[in-house]
């Protein structure tokens, strides 16, 4: 019987009015699940409902994930620090798990360390280590990003249109890397993404919402 790391039940997200009502689903361990829909129809919103960012406006959202270092989240924005090096913003990554206690002007446990440096070279960026990330190209920064999260080693990724601004080598780079992580650790990533083929190529579930619905479809 696979994890449940996420359960949605009954659930209704928005802020006025809803967005989207009677979410009843389920994120299991191994799952990357692709959040399909027009703009504007709720699925950043999704996200940040099961971050724990907006609270939903009906049902309950049932973490299965650490409350600390559990769940990381790569915003459109990418939340990033521009005049920082990339090695500083990956190891921002790297600290989230640590104890509350562990004060963040500390040096990095060495293990930490470690999960650094190996997400930086997973994903093709350890060369760009000691530069400014307010340099690098928009495809660049989106490797960064997501190497900060995955230093992190989550339970549950959500990422908001993260491949964006990436080539398709780039894209088959990025995606292998978080796959090894997620069967490496058993986690699960749920990823907003506009581009449907390419949704369909990298997810093995697909989540589309319309008309106020979330309704999960067969990938083909």
């Amino acid at each position: 019987m696979e994890e449940v790391l996420v359960h949605l039940h009954d659930v209704s997200i928005g802020y006025d009015e809803a967005l989207i009502a009677g979410i009843n689903v389920e994120i299991q361990a191994g799952d990357v699940i692709a959040v399909l829909g027009p703009s504007g129809i709720g699925k950043t919103t999704l996200l940040r409902t099961i971050a724990g960012l907006v609270r939903p406006l009906e049902g309950d959202v049932e973490l299965g994930v650490p409350s600390r270092g559990g769940l990381g989240y790569i915003p459109q924005r990418l939340g990033l620090v521009g005049n920082s090096t990339v090695r500083t913003n990956v190891e921002m990554g790297a600290r989230v798990g640590l104890s509350r206690w562990y004060f963040p002007f500390l040096p990095l446990p060495a293990q930490q360390q470690r999960y650094a440096q190996r997400a930086m070279e997973d994903l093709g960026i350890a060369h760009l280590a000691e530069q400014p990330v307010r340099i690098l190209s928009g495809g660049q920064q989106r490797r960064v990003a997501t190497a900060k999260t995955l230093a992190q080693r989550p339970k549950l990724v959500l990422a908001d249109e993260f491949l964006g601004e990436l080539d398709d080598d780039n894209v088959d780079i990025v995606m292998k890397t978080v796959r090894s992580a997620i069967e490496a650790q058993n986690s699960a990533m749920v990823m907003v993404e506009h581009h449907e083929e390419l949704a369909k190529q990298v997810a093995n579930r697909i989540w589309r919402i319309t008309d106020h619905t979330l309704v999960e479809e067969v990938v083909e």
